[in-house]
Parts: structure tokens; sequence; C-alpha cells
């Protein structure tokens, strides 16, 4: 399996990358590849079937500085903390992943299990598609299967600013009650809530050794060309625009 070791990239980026490793690995011109990239700056995610203006506090988030972007994947809105999270995404081709979509999201979050393990954290994997620590909210993915091939991707969240979340969110100021926040606090948790303060690079590198004891040898690499031209063009005329954000 190829890795891509971490990135910094807008969310548009992002997102672009991960379309044209998909497309790459369902045209058999890249292998399986797992990468770690970081969201800069932080950026707001929506899954392809919301809406944007139903989920995202608009004005409050260009506000505060934070990006937006829709995934190609389902799920949620997610917050990803530039300075707490690192996500990663997994490109494998239906044929050599072998598996229906409940066991695919198991097997895939596995490395993200043995990574907590190395960091002493102990976890599992709650269906269909979080982590838990301690009964909590650690880690959550989303998938997509297109052209013979399946892209996962998720959070590991290890310092995460989960109160920021809140001042995107399209909720109204009666519903945030304290009450309420607390509760949802009380259902998340981070690697530094869980064993204190940690570095971004500590966590890294427990996700890279994460993926080799699931996948085994890794193979460093980079984007091919293909693939980054391909991740231009997907981010200018589709994962930047408006129409995109905007279509549900």
């Amino acid at each position: 399996m190829r890795l891509i070791k971490l990135r910094e990239e807008d969310g548009a980026m992002a997102m672009a990358v991960d379309e044209a490793i998909l497309k790459a690995r369902s045209k058999g011109i890249v292998p399986d590849t797992c990468r770690l990239f970081v969201f800069n700056p932080s950026t707001v995610t929506i899954g392809y079937f919301q809406s944007y203006a139903e989920e995202i506090y608009d004005e409050n988030r260009r506000k505060v500085g934070i990006d937006a972007v829709r995934r190609i994947t389902g799920g949620g809105a997610v917050y990803h903390d530039q300075q707490g999270e690192i996500t990663y995404s997994v490109v494998m081709g239906e044929d050599t992943l072998n598996k229906k979509i409940p066991e695919s999201y198991g097997f895939l979050c596995q490395p993200i299990i043995e990574a907590l393990d190395i960091l002493g954290i102990k976890s599992e994997f709650k269906p269909i598609n979080d982590i838990l620590a301690n009964g909590k909210k650690i880690s959550g993915s989303a998938q997509t299967r297109k052209w013979g091939a399946v892209l996962q991707h998720g959070t590991l969240m290890y310092s995460t600013n989960i109160d920021e979340l809140f001042s995107v969110l399209n909720v109204s100021k009666a519903k945030i009650a304290d009450k309420i926040l607390d509760s949802i606090k009380d259902r998340v948790t981070t690697v530094k809530k869980e064993i204190g303060e940690i570095s971004r690079k500590e966590v890294e590198s427990a996700m890279i050794e994460g993926y080799r004891r699931v996948f085994g040898e890794l193979e460093e690499g980079k984007l091919t060309a293909e693939e980054l031209e391909m991740a231009k063009e997907l981010r200018e005329n589709k994962y930047a625009t408006n129409e995109w954000l905007n279509q549900k």
C-alpha cells in the first residue's frame, strides 16, 4: 500500500485530492493508498446529501475564518481543527478490499484503533462509522464507492476545540443551552483529554504505525503528476465552487 505522509491542504484541495486518488485507483494507475492530512485553515465539511444553508451559520463561519467544503461522501457536518485533528483517507479497489459496507467500515477503522492503542488509549469500533474511547467518540468516518473503488476518510481528534464547532453550526441560540453543550461534550473526547498533552507528530507517527499493523509494509510515495493535475482541476471546477457547496 502506498503511504502519502501528512500534508496541509485547504478544504477544497483536500477533497479534490481524495477524489483524484479514487479515480486514479479505479483506472489501475496507482496502488491502494492511505494518506494523512490537516485542513488549513480549520474547515467544516458537510456530507454529500446535506443542505449547507440548513447546517452552517455562514456569516459566523466567515467571521471566524473557518473554511467550508462539501464532501463526496455522506454523513454529517464535521469540524476539522487545524491545531487539533488529523484526517486520514484510504482508497482501495473494491476487489482488493472485498468487504461489504458495514464490514469494511470496521476494517478500515482498525488502523486508528491500533494508533490509539500505541498511544495508550483503549478504543473500540462502534458501527457504523465511529470509534469510541472510554465510551466517548474520538473518531468518525465516511465512505463512498465509485468506479470500482472505495474511499473512506475520517478524523482523529487529538486536541480538537469542541466549542468552536458550535460557532458555525446553524442552530438557534435558544437551542445552544449550556446543558446541551455540556451533554455533547460528555459524548466526545480527544487524545489530549485521555492522556494529556501530545504533539501532532506523535499522533501522526502512531497513525502510520497503525496502518503498518493492519496493512503490512507501506511504501512511502507522493501524488503522481496525473493525480495532482486532476486534483487541481477538481478543486477549481468543483470543490471550490459555490455551486458545489450550495447544491442541496
